[in-house]
């Protein structure tokens, strides 16, 4: 039985902080034994944690890693779970436990502001703590931003070395908090310690150069999108603020092929482009979206896909619904782990930000109407499958992109409290399957 009428944090220090207590006693606090780099963020966190990962890797380290998608240590690849970032206590000092078991020199952990709360990390002795951004999320659970933005900083407060984005709105405040830390700084500016510039986006990634200590390296990465600079940014003040060197440590960015279910594009021979991203906050559908626009033949359309988690931030779904209406040709709203909420609640209230950009809701029936007198708007089609199979079978045309945003890497989707099998790349390929070339 949930007591959901128990405040935050009585149930964080009366049972999550004894469970964490708990655990490290049991595998004999094994982060002691470890070099913990520990990365936290509204967006980006799986992405910079997997780079760190690599870059360690190619630079000759013995590292491990948990992050949202996967736990790596040595040959051997855990998944971690259906929507959780950052494990339970008792997994967590598993995972790290074996690492120590396999002298690993070094564990990279993506960290989570719900972790941070709730003691989940308690025990860790962080050697560096990187922040990507701290943008809209989660207010369902923290209540304001500025509780979320101190809750995040938990982490770098807990470390040696902090990495923090120049760029971010967050960056006066965290910089406030953290006087007396060492910290390297990052960013596409000149101010930060670390800045990239000249950036190049193409289709077959990103081209810039790192600045760093006054010398110019040139960089050649498959990551898509400007977003993707600061993670490797991020990243690499992250390996260098251990004791790689520079060039060392930048030659993992051209070999890192990206993560699951991030920017990821599924092949087909259809006539149309497809991309599966994790996507599920303001700021990540933007950039998601901002830079396929950027790669959209002139003339063609991009086509989003996409919903809201049930149960969690209510604040957020008209934002997404107004940024995908400001920067999408067409929209079609699902479901995306409804939980118990009612699916069509919640596209309607991403639907009231689509309606603030001037949109409206096109029945599916006029979907080729809408196309020919080049009408915007948005369709709801709650059943995922249908929506993947609408907007890639009778929306796109030869040449439009689609994007199915929110589910990225995740096996499953949760209707009421029963969690169902979900695969967004078997869901494309089902819709891909029976669309004719056109």
């Amino acid at each position: 039985m949930k007591l959901s009428f128990i405040p935050q944090p009585v149930k964080n220090y009366g049972k999550h902080l004894p469970v964490a207590i708990l655990a490290n006693l049991f595998y004999f606090f094994p982060s002691r034994k470890i070099k913990l780099i520990g990365v936290t963020g509204t967006d980006g966190k799986t992405t910079t944690t997997s780079l760190i990962h690599h870059l360690l890797c190619c630079a000759g380290k013995k590292a491990g890693m948990t992050s949202t998608v996967v736990a790596k240590i040595a040959e051997e690849q855990i998944p971690t779970g259906l929507h959780v970032t950052s494990p339970s206590p008792f997994k967590l000092q598993k995972f790290l436990a074996k690492m120590r078991k396999k002298k690993m020199e070094f564990g990279v952990l993506e960290v989570t502001s719900h972790a941070l709360d709730q003691f989940r990390f308690w025990g860790c002795r962080f050697l560096v703590g990187v922040i990507t951004n701290v943008t809209h999320e989660h207010l369902d659970y923290h209540k304001t931003f500025t509780n979320y933005l101190l809750t995040k900083a938990k982490l770098l407060q807990k470390s040696q070395i902090v990495i923090l984005n120049r760029d971010d709105t967050s960056f006066p405040k965290l910089k406030r908090l953290l006087k007396g830390k060492k910290i390297i700084t990052y960013g596409l500016e000149k101010n930060a310690t670390l800045w990239a510039k000249e950036i190049k986006e193409t289709k077959r990634g990103v081209e810039f150069v790192v600045v760093w200590k006054g010398k110019e390296f040139p960089v050649k990465s498959p990551l898509w999108g400007r977003f993707n600079v600061y993670n490797q940014l991020a990243a690499l003040g992250a390996v260098v603020a251990v004791g790689i060197p520079m060039k060392k440590a930048l030659v993992g960015l051209s070999s890192f092929k990206g993560v699951e279910g991030r920017m990821e594009r599924i092949e087909n021979n259809k006539g149309i482009e497809v991309i599966v991203d994790f996507a599920h906050t303001p700021n990540g559908l933007k950039n998601a979206l901002e830079t396929v626009k950027r790669h959209l033949p002139r003339g063609r359309k991009l086509i989003a896909v996409f919903g809201a988690a049930g149960l969690r931030d209510k604040e957020k779904r008209p934002m997404m619904g107004k940024i995908a209406a400001s920067l999408a040709d067409y929209i079609v709203l699902t479901s995306e782990d409804p939980r118990t909420e009612n699916p069509r609640d919640i596209a309607r209230q991403i639907a009231q930000g689509c309606r603030q950009e001037g949109w409206r809701q096109i029945a599916k029936r006029k979907a080729r109407w809408a196309r020919k007198a080049g009408v915007k708007g948005y369709f709801i089609v709650l059943n995922r499958q249908e929506a993947i199979n609408f907007a890639i079978r009778r929306l796109a045309q030869k040449g439009d992109w689609v994007v199915a945003l929110g589910k990225g890497h995740e096996r499953s989707m949760p209707f009421g409290k029963t969690e169902y099998p979900w695969s967004e790349h078997e869901a494309v390929r089902i819709a891909l399957r029976w669309r004719r070339k056109k």
